[in-house]
């Protein structure tokens, strides 16, 4: 990202993921990509950068719900807040969603999924 400042261009460099997350008045909101009915819930898998959105597997199916609330266990267990903290604001029937996180700032939310997803 190029930020101009005055007459001169600074050059911020972002991890490829940063564009997936936003702020929101009481957290951080998160793009995903799920693959539901995997072997293993798991996430961050990766980043896919067509969609904008951080990877996210997970074991249930996309069968009453069950698919969606293993999502939300899932990073709620990944960030470290409550269940109830965590929920989804946009695709509940898709396989990408937005993921609202209550209580963590968007910059520790791309601090955690940095330490996650780069080795």
């Amino acid at each position: 990202m190029v930020v101009s400042v005055g007459r001169h261009n600074i050059v911020i460099l972002m991890s490829s993921h940063d564009d997936a997350v936003s702020g929101s008045d009481n957290g951080a909101v998160i793009a995903i990509d799920v693959s539901a009915g995997c072997k293993k819930d798991a996430f961050p898998v990766g980043y896919n950068p067509w969609r904008k959105a951080v990877i996210c597997h997970v074991a249930a199916r996309a069968v009453g719900g069950k698919a969606n609330r293993a999502i939300l266990d899932l990073i709620a267990g990944t960030f470290g807040v409550p269940k109830s903290s965590v929920s989804i604001i946009s695709g509940a029937t898709s396989s990408t969603k937005k993921i609202e996180i209550l209580g963590i700032s968007r910059d520790d939310v791309i601090s955690r999924l940095s330490g996650l997803l780069e080795p």
